[in-house]
């Protein structure tokens, strides 16, 4: 596919630590701003050089017109271009969609990143179990879903949304502020999300790696962490309380601490 510019916001830290760089993938429906409301000024206080990528045809970046042709291959080809930006291998953050995202780069590069976490991640089977699930808990998900991609929100939108991406008791301010991030995902990047081929453990490089979802999540429920946990010999973080969006949650203090105390150990 032919290349095309893509926006990597980068936050320098004012004063620079000993650590390495981090680099946030955003999710589905969504782009970069999700991490810059809370944890990348939290981590840039703890002297973290920051870059978040938004992804083709998501927020800054360009092939808006043509974002149902992307899939997560090419969305992977979009961190490889954004890695290469970065001096010294980065760390790589990514969040539900955005963590299939990391671990398909990772899987080809290993060298080229210092870690990963993955956050809400989405569990190695893929969507299609969560799908039915919310289907059955919440349609009126998927009945609100085109109006919170569209930009026309309702009241049951903003309610609907809450209860699906939020831990229970969110401000309905906070609730407000992240519709604007919604945005329309690319319909060959969900078919393929919803079976993911089977990946070999040998095929997955030996680097560190944290898994961490919240306790709340109506999404990828806390139950499958393990599953992608052991994917990565690692153990799953839990953050008691937190809904799918983490980084936005009232938890969001919880679910940095646990990144920060996992980072100083990379």
């Amino acid at each position: 596919m032919t290349a095309h510019r893509l926006k990597i916001h980068r936050h320098p830290a004012a004063r620079p630590a000993s650590r390495p760089p981090l680099l946030f993938v955003h999710g589905g429906y969504t782009h970069s701003l999700c991490w810059q409301h809370k944890l990348i000024p939290r981590f840039n206080e703890l002297g973290y050089d920051c870059h978040a990528l938004d992804l083709s045809g998501h927020g800054g970046s360009e092939g808006r017109d043509r974002l149902h042709r992307f899939g997560l291959a090419d969305y992977a080809e979009d961190l490889a271009r954004a890695v290469a930006t970065i001096e010294v291998p980065p760390v790589l953050v990514g969040h539900s969609m955005g963590s299939l995202v990391v671990q398909r780069f990772v899987t080809a590069q290993p060298d080229a990143a210092a870690g990963i976490a993955l956050l809400s991640p989405v569990p190695p089977t893929g969507t299609a179990g969560s799908a039915a699930r919310l289907a059955l808990t919440a349609p009126a998900f998927f009945e609100e879903l085109p109006n919170a991609t569209s930009g026309r929100p309702t009241e049951r939108t903003l309610e609907v949304m809450a209860r699906v991406y939020f831990s229970p008791g969110t401000p309905h301010r906070a609730i407000e502020r992240f519709l604007p991030m919604i945005g329309p995902e690319s319909d060959r990047a969900v078919s393929e999300m919803a079976v993911l081929p089977f990946l070999s453990a040998r095929a997955r490089p030996r680097l560190p790696a944290l898994v961490m979802g919240g306790g709340e999540d109506k999404v990828f429920p806390a139950s499958m962490l393990h599953f992608s946990a052991a994917a990565w010999h690692t153990r799953a973080v839990r953050i008691d309380g937190a809904g799918h969006m983490m980084m936005l949650d009232p938890q969001w203090q919880a679910a940095a601490d646990a990144l920060a105390a996992w980072l100083d150990g990379v």
